[in-house]
């Protein structure tokens, strides 16, 4: 998929080129490929809906699930394209993420069309990755998960370290537990230090921010506090909480949420980290879709905990 497209389905302009540092590129997000399939397969598990499904499997399921499970380097993680932020060239700890949820998203769907050796290249090109990232996303040195890596002109792996809360791609969509003791120490250095140390509070999109950019505090407000990015740090309460109290975190992060929606209930991008006012696009149909996924993960959570409780008290 391309970067963006017009209602009529012809290509709408884009601020990413077709060339980078001088070479032929492609104007991608990568991600934007993969959660097509990955949302695809959600719907799927959900409506069971086959008819819908059915007109969709050649024309676009394989033909993207093709397209990315070839669009790797030799150890098999993703070549470079656009971060989800439309910032930064190189391969992405979120675009990783989701393209692996893609892959399986697209095996799955392999496998109900009796397409077996077929489901059979995306799950293994899914293992490899996973393997890939595992290696050349962590950094020993500072012992978490990096944003994002790039080859320099000499061929040599460069990390950026910038904390930054995509970071929650690598567990969001399934590749790696939420409990992982390396997710785990690559969220908390994320909560630490992208948290608005202000009285609005919520989490920053990553380290010094410049967009809408209102403080020079670069220690105290990271960057301006996005819905988006606080909920993904409440689905990440959510997703590795062991018991009920473990969920009390999620609900203030929530409770949060609600607090800075406009009296209207509309949910901005972006809030001021020291007036309450919305920032940037409002509404953004992103804030309030992770609002609304992790309200659905944190109810599905909630009643699978009391349910092993229940069990757990009636012997069974």
């Amino acid at each position: 998929m391309l970067h963006k497209f017009n209602p009529d389905g012809s290509l709408a302009s884009s601020w990413h080129g077709w060339s980078y540092q001088g070479k032929k590129t492609l104007p991608v997000q990568e991600d934007e490929t993969a959660l097509v399939l990955w949302a695809l397969r959600l719907h799927f598990e959900r409506f069971h809906d086959v008819e819908f499904i059915k007109p969709l499997y050649r024309g676009l399921i394989i033909r993207a699930g093709n397209w990315i499970a070839g669009y790797v380097d030799a150890e098999g993680l993703c070549l470079p394209s656009w971060d989800l932020w439309e910032e930064r060239h190189g391969v992405h700890a979120w675009t990783v993420g989701a393209v692996w949820a893609g892959l399986q998203a697209a095996a799955a769907f392999a496998e109900d069309f009796g397409e077996e050796d077929l489901a059979a290249r995306y799950r293994e090109t899914a293992y490899r990755m996973k393997d890939a990232a595992s290696r050349r996303l962590w950094d020993d040195k500072i012992q978490r998960f990096v944003r994002t890596a790039v080859t320099d002109g000499n061929g040599d792996r460069v990390l950026d370290e910038v904390l930054d809360a995509s970071l929650a791609g690598l567990w969001c969509f399934g590749m790696f537990d939420a409990a992982d003791a390396r997710i785990e120490a690559t969220m908390e250095a994320v909560r630490k230090r992208l948290w608005v140390q202000s009285p609005v509070g919520g989490l920053a999109r990553y380290e010094d921010d410049y967009y809408y950019q209102v403080s020079s505090d670069k220690d105290r407000i990271a960057g301006n506090p996005w819905f988006v990015c606080t909920l993904w740090l409440a689905q990440w309460y959510i997703r590795k909480a062991a018991k009920p109290e473990d969920m009390e975190s999620a609900a203030q992060i929530m409770r949060w949420a609600v607090s800075h929606t406009l009296p209207n209930g509309l949910m901005a991008e972006q809030i001021h980290p020291f007036t309450h006012e919305p920032l940037s696009a409002c509404p953004l149909t992103w804030s309030h879709a992770a609002f609304i996924h992790a309200v659905q993960e944190y109810v599905a959570k909630c009643r699978r905990l009391h349910s092993d409780l229940q069990n757990l008290a009636s012997g069974t």
